[in-house]
């Protein structure tokens, strides 16, 4: 299993108009923390740092950002009580080893896991939900 997972944001080339998606920004207490989870989880490198903002590159065109948000509270999935507004789908060959790797990573599983096995829920280090699927 190749160590890193793949969002495939690349792959899709969504584009509207002139319009094309160039990243997804998570909110967070710590970004240099979640940053160092993602990069950990996924083989991404650091693109910019500061003590408010990380970015991330894979060189697929699609980066990943963390920005410090004061009073950050965590998104509580599946309750709704601090919504989450999405997720992030990470693709692996393996997902016992993806699940393995992020786990030792910092994430959490939670109890309630949908799908019928064909993806797990986890929370990565801020709380934001994740899911590894094979598809």
């Amino acid at each position: 299993m190749n160590r890193y997972l793949s969002g495939g944001c690349g792959a899709y080339g969504v584009a509207v108009a002139d319009a094309v998606l160039r990243g997804v920004t998570l909110d967070c207490a710590d970004p240099r923390t979640l940053a160092g989870f993602y990069g950990a989880l996924t083989g991404m490198r650091e693109l910019f740092s500061s003590d408010e903002f990380v970015a991330l590159t894979g060189g697929s065109g699609c980066d990943l950002g963390f920005q410090r948000v004061d009073g950050y509270r965590a998104p509580q999935w599946p309750g709704q009580d601090v919504p989450q507004q999405f997720h992030l789908d990470l693709r692996a060959d393996d997902l016992d080893a993806a699940e393995a790797l992020a786990l030792e990573l910092g994430a959490a599983k939670p109890d309630h896991q949908p799908g019928d096995g064909r993806w797990r829920v986890l929370l990565d280090p801020a709380g934001h939900p994740f899911c590894l699927t094979s598809s």
